[in-house]
């Protein structure tokens, strides 16, 4: 079960999270401090998703990578906000065109062959950072009221995160006493267990395990809260640095 959402799903996701990215960096300004990425303004935020659409976009399309070029593309472009547009429109033509049977990069465990990896990596990619464009317009954390995202979007991007991130060998989640974390969403059948330790981290697709420690609340709230974009779980407090540390995805 790499993922339950489609193809379009994830598409109609991207759309929908660069819609709202426009809408908030727009709002805030580009000089704006972006309060869930310390030390970024809103013109780099911009510069970066851009970089990594476009990037991703050549990948789809087995073309030589050159991310750099296109970070300064986006701190130099007259109008970042349109540079960023027509990143996703790339973006979205290349995910469109690839095929089915598409070989190509695919870096994360769990995951779908590489169209739908990418068309669901992007969708997440770029929902978390136009939440980091919401958190600039509202000059704080938001919270999952504050959002346009959907309880089945939310709920993959968990997933992603669980299973796919945390599980890598390069992940930084670790701890010397052995911990188990269970994550279960509100209205859901599904749920998490991830055991973490001195070792990579495994875990689990199952809603009811024991667990040292239950995240629990709305699907929203938990994506948000798990990327590391909001404080309203609570219960993450009592390991809070340990899990912002660990499960910091950065480029």
């Amino acid at each position: 079960m790499a993922t339950d959402l489609s193809l379009p799903q994830h598409l109609e996701g991207l759309r929908t999270a660069l819609v709202s990215f426009v809408r908030y960096a727009d709002r805030a300004g580009l000089r704006a401090a972006v309060p869930t990425t310390p030390d970024w303004t809103v013109r780099r935020l911009v510069a970066h998703q851009g970089m990594v659409h476009r990037w991703a976009a050549e990948i789809l399309r087995g073309e030589p990578a050159d991310p750099d070029r296109y970070q300064r593309e986006g701190q130099s472009a007259p109008d970042p906000l349109e540079w960023l547009r027509d990143g996703a429109i790339e973006l979205a033509q290349a995910i469109t065109e690839a095929p089915d049977d598409l070989e190509a990069l695919v870096f994360l465990n769990d995951a779908p062959p590489a169209r739908r990896f990418w068309a669901r990596r992007q969708c997440h990619e770029t929902t978390m950072h136009a939440v980091d464009a919401l958190s600039a317009a509202l000059g704080r954390q938001p919270r999952a009221a504050d959002t346009w995202i959907t309880d089945e979007v939310a709920l993959d991007g968990i997933d992603e995160l669980l299973t796919g991130f945390l599980t890598r060998t390069t992940s930084r989640l670790r701890s010397d006493e052995p911990l188990t974390i269970a994550v279960r969403p509100e209205g859901s059948a599904v749920g998490w267990q991830v055991a973490v330790s001195a070792d990579p981290a495994v875990t689990t697709r199952t809603p009811d395990a024991d667990a040292d420690v239950v995240l629990a609340g709305s699907p929203v709230a938990l994506y948000l809260t798990l990327w590391n974009r909001s404080d309203e779980i609570t219960a993450l407090e009592s390991f809070a640095d340990m899990w912002r540390d660990g499960a910091q995805i950065s480029w």
